[in-house]
């Protein structure tokens, strides 16, 4: 096995460095991909080489566009069969990882990208793989499923993705990749991308990868970003204590959107209940939530209509939210690589992010396994330093309102961006984001227009027809 460079090796940042066509690179550039970040400089001239790669990324790294643009730059567009497959841990990150090829595969005409995960009746997926797909994304699960009943065939597949291996690896999916692995032509190429390295990777491109080259890029964040400070609680036992340290955080720096992580699923739903009675818009996001209960709080955490979204490590895997203000570690972690994943979700691209991290005396082991990880002192304050910076409520900016009806009955953004802003007048500054689903579209919108937004859309038409809709409420 090859191992490459660092980034810094890696010669050009610019985009135009690289073999693409003009119209692939004037899209990066109307999609804000204006340099590579460390993992794409590293990582994109041996993959559109068509080399085997194994490349270690934490998410947010831009990891997606690492492998989606070699993905597409393999594609016969006029050949209408499954050329690319990506599998993922989870049907969120499956979701994410499909807007973003859809994003960049702009360039190209009519490129099909199909997600197969769970949580979506067989028969509806099974349709869009009969109407011809280049791309599919998925679980290794259902894939499974749909190779068993030869609904999936794969003798045109030019290139395999693992994506976020080690958490599939965690999740118990060793055999399930190698079955699908072995389905897949000899001929292709494999692409791995892994936040962490366990031995089960090693074992995995042992199976079925040709000379891959491992490309490492430092899960270390540059210190500027993110500010990281410690606070003490009394010992795990005063969960009370905790709780009500978190909302003190949150009252003094009243960051626009954080992402607070406890160890345990009770933790959670704990955490959450006290936060909605104090007066905070707060969801829990944890392993047990059904799917569509899952996009929903995703949906509004990630659209500004939530402050706080309150998760375990497991339920935030594969999460990749712009813009995130801070992170606060309720509970400590024992694995010290894990914090640096947890962090590192804040001071993303230009942004700066604050960390706060809560710990108790008998927690001061992992503390220090920290420390070691990222050779530098925990910066500790007192938390009688934290005083409420104003006596409003943190509210969040916009309101979720859901509209029954989604891609199935063709419903696209622009349409309800256009009954918003045409008859029923409001302004492209009062619409935040808009997520269109297999069966239902949600549309942020200014919390002060929110109950006339739900009025004028029920009363009104979308794409000429009158639709049900209701507001979200955390």
């Amino acid at each position: 096995m090859s191992s490459s460079s660092s980034p810094s090796s890696a010669g050009s940042t610019d985009f135009a460095s690289l073999p693409l066509n003009a119209a692939v690179l004037a899209n990066l550039k109307q999609l804000g991909y204006l340099s590579m970040t460390p993992i794409q400089a590293a990582s994109l001239p041996v993959a559109l080489l068509g080399k085997d790669l194994i490349a270690q990324a934490k998410t947010g790294s831009g990891k997606t566009a690492a492998f989606a643009i070699p993905l597409l730059a393999n594609l016969n567009v006029r050949r209408f069969a499954v050329q690319a497959m990506v599998l993922c841990p989870t049907r969120e990150l499956a979701d994410q990882v499909a807007t973003e090829i859809r994003r960049l595969a702009r360039a190209e005409e009519n490129i099909k990208v199909v997600v197969l995960c769970g949580g979506v009746p067989l028969r509806n997926q099974t349709a869009s793989l009969e109407n011809g797909a280049h791309i599919v994304v998925g679980t290794p699960g259902r894939i499974m499923d749909h190779l068993a009943r030869e609904n999936l065939t794969l003798e045109a597949l030019n290139t395999l993705v693992l994506d976020e291996a080690d958490r599939m690896l965690d999740m118990g999916f060793f055999e399930d990749i190698v079955t699908v692995a072995k389905q897949c032509p000899k001929e292709r190429q494999t692409l791995l991308f892994s936040a962490t390295y366990p031995e089960g990777i090693a074992k995995l491109s042992q199976q079925f990868m040709k000379t891959p080259q491992t490309i490492t890029v430092q899960a270390q964040h540059e210190k500027t970003k993110i500010q990281q400070r410690w606070y003490q609680v009394p010992d795990s036992d005063h969960d009370e204590a905790r709780l009500g340290a978190v909302a003190q955080v949150l009252r003094h720096f009243r960051p626009a959107s954080t992402l607070a992580f406890c160890n345990t699923k009770s933790q959670c739903r704990a955490l959450v209940a006290y936060l909605k009675e104090q007066g905070f818009s707060a969801l829990a996001l944890f392993g047990e939530l059904e799917q569509r209960e899952r996009d929903q709080v995703l949906v509004q955490f990630s659209n500004r209509s939530c402050s706080v979204l309150v998760a375990t490590d497991v339920a935030a895997r594969g999460l990749d939210i712009a813009q995130l203000a801070m992170v606060i570690n309720v509970d400590v972690t024992p694995d010290a690589e894990v914090h640096i994943h947890r962090i590192g979700r804040t001071g993303r691209a230009d942004e700066e992010g604050w960390a706060i991290s809560l710990a108790s005396m008998d927690e001061m082991g992992y503390v220090g396994k920290i420390e070691v990880l990222q050779k530098a002192e925990s910066d500790w304050h007192k938390l009688t330093e934290l005083t409420p910076a104003s006596n409003e409520p943190l509210l969040p900016p916009m309101v979720t309102l859901q509209i029954v009806g989604g891609r199935k009955e063709k419903i696209r953004a622009g349409d309800v961006l256009g009954a918003l802003t045409g008859e029923a007048g409001f302004t492209r500054e009062q619409v935040g984001k808009i997520n269109v689903n297999e069966f239902s579209t949600y549309v942020a919108v200014d919390r002060h227009i929110a109950a006339e937004a739900l009025h004028k859309l029920s009363t009104g038409r979308v794409k000429g027809k009158s639709v049900k809709v209701r507001l979200l409420e955390d």
